[in-house]
């Protein structure tokens, strides 16, 4: 049971085969009823040829024929709602999974995989997949208990030589179809991943509507978009070509098969071995095998599409979870707000520079705590450490004495607001933005976040207020007001530790005066980490420390940066001239 459960497919499938079996005994029943058809008219012709039956005795026999093509029809009624309504449930099932574990797993599978790929694994792949466990496993199931109860019939009905004569052609047909699944398998993976590229170039494009245009980059998008969209072409192109020469080749043999028994039958009843009733019953049965040879070169290609699908859902299923809960887990419920870096290293890739080098920083519990730094000097980095969207290389982070990869995943993050520096926002209302960080929040508590935040008038003075739509990834909203709804949505979780991410940088100083001295007021005894770029945010902070190349370059209040005339010092000088120098020429103006 283990062993299924790890191939998350066949793991659902298990769990639901009890339905499967049903819809399979259904289909076994018709297909072992449509046998009954032909021998009813081969005996009729036989009967009619030998003048032995009388127009009461056809009559009956037809009647026997309309009760069997309506119980056929109940039948396979049931088979299409067990196996089709099974597999749609099992496809659910599987969607969910894979959601499931992309929720789990750490920003660095999200790094190297793009977004476009990811969303064709729930598209098109698990299409594929779902045309296998339906379409493909039924045909598969059709074919060879129609083959077999034809086959046997064809033996004892008619003759045994002329079946096996007969059938001659269909182990061509099997040669074949292996051979060909082979190439189909290879040709459908590079199939779905050009799809998977094409995907994210249409995606991306979209998004970054805005940029092309103001970059006038319209043509050069265009050009990458051909060149994408060619690939995805030449993918399709292959798997055309391939069918192309197995089709004709297919319904070559098929024809083979089909002319063989039309021949040899017809000599058999001229000689005398069969009855012309059973030449007859014979042809029909023949007809009955056309089916199944020809289907198997749908099988063949659906089944080669599922299996590299499979194979692309299974790589998210194996990818590694590397940001989980520890088998030291300590039994910690909330947290205080200390904060402690003890020597830590820090590096994306294992073949990558160090991105932070020998951190030893302590955040005390309740202090406004700032970052500073030129861009790219590891700030970003340092505090996904803390909330653990990357764990440390070497070296440990403790919160409140404990070593935070001991620390409850659940509990590590539910105490830590994020204003992330990308102030992301969901293709809702508002309301439902803000209230994300507390999905239980009144109006009353939205309202005063908000306030904090100083977007509350900004808000009120939409036409739908709270109720406003902020489209997709908040387009609709300015850098500012952006900035200041993802900052309510922070401050609405009330957590003990508060991380703010450049999340100031797109509002006036008196904006920003605002919301610094509002979270001054709120967040008493509580913890606040400010990256910022602009000295004038980190004012109210108790310790600042600054860093250069990943490394700590200076550390204290400011005040005693500003006397170590040193980076932090020489910042502050700048952006104090440049403020000079832009005031003097609105006064100039």
């Amino acid at each position: 049971m283990e062993k299924i459960r790890k191939n998350r497919l066949f793991y659902h499938v298990y769990k639901n085969k009890h339905l499967y079996l049903l819809g399979l005994i259904a289909l076994l029943i018709v297909d072992y009823l449509d046998l009954y058809i032909p021998l009813f008219i081969g005996d009729i012709t036989d009967s009619l040829t030998s003048h032995t039956i009388d127009s009461s005795g056809i009559d009956k026999k037809v009647l026997l024929m309309i009760v069997l093509s309506i119980t056929i029809a109940v039948f396979r009624f049931f088979w299409h709602y067990f196996i089709f309504g099974t597999c749609q449930k099992i496809i659910n099932n599987l969607r969910k999974d894979i959601f499931e574990k992309l929720e789990l797993l750490s920003q660095s599978f999200f790094n190297k995989n793009k977004t476009g790929d990811i969303m064709t694994r729930f598209t098109n792949d698990l299409d594929a997949i779902e045309g296998a466990i339906g379409f493909a496993v039924i045909m598969s199931f059709d074919t060879v208990v129609i083959t077999i109860m034809v086959v046997y019939r064809m033996i004892s009905y008619v003759s045994f030589s002329l079946t096996l004569l007969a059938l001659i052609p269909m182990l061509l047909i099997a040669v074949f179809s292996i051979i060909s699944g082979r190439k189909f398998d290879e040709k459908f993976l590079v199939k779905q991943k050009a799809f998977g590229d094409l995907n994210d170039a249409v995606q991306e494009s979209v998004t970054a509507i805005r940029v092309i245009k103001a970059f006038v980059q319209q043509k050069e998008q265009l050009e990458y978009f051909k060149k994408i969209n060619d690939n995805n072409r030449k993918a399709n192109a292959d798997i055309s070509i391939l069918r192309s020469i197995f089709w004709p080749v297919l319904e070559t043999f098929i024809g083979l098969s089909y002319v063989v028994a039309i021949i040899l039958g017809g000599y058999y009843c001229l000689i005398g071995d069969i009855t012309l009733g059973k030449f007859i019953t014979f042809a029909s049965y023949i007809g009955t095998l056309f089916w199944p040879m020809f289907i198997v070169g749908d099988i063949v290609t659906v089944f080669s599409e599922a299996s590299a699908s499979l194979k692309r859902i299974d790589e998210i299923f194996d990818a590694k979870v590397e940001i989980k809960d520890s088998e030291n887990m300590v039994d910690v419920k909330q947290i205080k707000g200390e904060i402690v870096f003890e020597k830590v290293d820090f590096r994306y890739e294992d073949h990558l520079p160090l991105v932070l080098e020998d951190i030893n920083i302590r955040i005390n519990k309740g202090e406004m705590f700032a970052i500073l730094g030129r861009t790219g000097s590891g700030k970003t980095t340092m505090v996904n450490l803390i909330t653990r969207v990357y764990d440390v290389t070497s070296g440990n982070i403790y919160i409140d004495g404990n070593n935070i990869k001991d620390i409850p995943l659940k509990v590590l993050r539910s105490n830590i607001g994020y204003v992330p520096q990308d102030n992301f926002l969901f293709s809702e209302t508002l309301k439902e933005n803000i209230s994300f960080g507390k999905l239980d929040a009144t109006d009353k508590e939205i309202y005063e976040a908000c306030k904090i935040a100083d977007i509350h008038d900004n808000i009120m003075s939409f036409p739908n207020k709270y109720e406003t739509m902020s489209g997709e990834r908040g387009v609709t909203l300015s850098g500012g007001q952006k900035q200041r709804i993802s900052i309510a949505r922070a401050i609405i979780k009330d957590s003990p530790i508060l991380i703010m991410d450049d999340s100031l940088s797109a509002v006036d100083t008196d904006t920003e005066d605002t919301i610094i001295n509002n979270l001054k007021e709120i967040r008493k005894n509580k913890t606040t980490i400010m990256i910022a770029h602009r000295v004038s945010t980190v004012q109210s902070a108790e310790h600042i420390l600054f860093l250069e190349d990943g490394k700590v370059a200076e550390y204290g209040t400011y005040q005693q940066l500003l006397d170590k005339k040193g980076l932090f010092a020489q910042l502050v000088e700048k952006q104090q001239l440049e403020k000079q120098l832009t005031t003097a020429e609105k006064g100039g103006n």
